[in-house]
């Protein structure tokens, strides 16, 4: 009997299998749940800056608009749901953000899978277990009974550290995903000023308007910006108008040290030592000037560790699938 989370691993090895199936782009990501709720967040406060004038949104309007969202991209019924505000505006600016960011959603992996014929009788996901999976009612059912599902008996300390491991874990990744996929605004997003450059909310939305305004990546329009600043010379220099200005220091620094994830991807040609090297230099990055005591540090070590045996599992996996032809494994993958 085939689990469903194998089912939704059986996917995402489809999708990392024939990813030209499914993009253009080898440097395509998924995007989980997470990803996509924070997606439609950000694609309803962007329409509501059109209509409005105002670049907010609230919890319970997205909250609303997810749920319409999953029925119509899943093909269920949502006829007793009433349609969202500029719905067909913020589900254009959804795949917008996704086409943009070089990723695709778990619902567009799935249906492209059926599409392409994919997936046996036995790895089938209805679009009800879909539902369910992306908006955390199974996994709900599947903690039932356990200390996850029952916060109140939970400690302090306990507590603490699932804060951590959670902003580990995303911060981890993050560097990880942005290393693939340069596009990824989400994922700059989440570790742009992690650890603390000084690059607040103010530096983000500067960067963002810049990028909008020369049509590339936030990152792309960072290294940019920088490239220009260190490289240029005072011909190059930026305006003294330049929101961007104030935030060089920053912004080199966190630029600079994506660079060195990049060199090691292109000089250690050994994927499992490379992996390990990454994730031991993204640690330390993160650490740096931090108690042994921290709570961050420890939910550091401990996504590392887990991380890093993931990786070699991953490789392993991909050697042993590896046919005569095979020249190599690109750094994407």
């Amino acid at each position: 009997m085939v689990t469903f989370q194998q089912k939704i691993l059986h996917l995402v090895k489809c999708f990392r299998r024939q990813w030209s199936l499914f993009s253009t782009s080898e440097r395509t990501t998924v995007c989980g749940a997470d990803c996509m709720l924070m997606v439609l967040q950000l694609s309803m406060a962007e329409v509501n800056k059109q209509h409005h004038g105002d670049f907010t949104v609230s919890l319970s309007d997205v909250l609303e608009t997810w749920n319409y969202l999953l029925h119509d991209k899943l093909g269920l019924s949502y006829e007793n749901m009433k349609e969202p505000e500029n719905y067909a505006d913020v589900k254009k600016t959804y795949h917008a953000f996704l086409a943009r960011s070089n990723m695709l959603d778990l619902i567009d992996i799935c249906q492209k899978c059926y599409s392409f014929g994919l997936l046996s009788e036995d790895e089938s996901i209805s679009p009800v277990q879909l539902l369910e999976f992306i908006s955390g009612v199974m996994n709900a059912q599947e903690k039932n009974g356990s200390v996850l599902s029952t916060p109140a008996q939970i400690n302090r300390q306990g507590q603490e550290h699932m804060k951590a491991t959670i902003l580990a874990k995303k911060s981890v990744c993050s560097y990880l995903s942005l290393l693939v996929n340069s596009k990824d605004d989400l994922a700059l997003a989440h570790i742009l000023n992690v650890p603390d450059r000084g690059l607040g909310r103010e530096a983000f939305t500067s960067l963002k308007h810049a990028s909008q305004e020369r049509k590339m990546s936030i990152f792309l329009m960072a290294t940019s910006f920088i490239r220009t600043t260190e490289l240029g010379g005072r011909a190059c220099a930026s305006s003294v108008y330049d929101p961007l200005r104030a935030h060089v220091k920053g912004l080199s620094s966190f630029v600079n040290f994506i660079d060195k994830l990049q060199e090691i991807v292109g000089e250690i040609l050994n994927t499992r030592v490379a992996g390990g090297r990454i994730l031991s230099t993204v640690k330390m990055h993160l650490i740096k000037g931090r108690s042994n005591r921290d709570p961050f540090c420890q939910a550091v070590e401990e996504v590392v560790q887990d991380l890093d045996l993931k990786i070699k599992n991953i490789i392993n996996s991909q050697q042993e699938a590896l046919t005569a032809s095979t020249t190599g494994v690109s750094p994407a993958r």
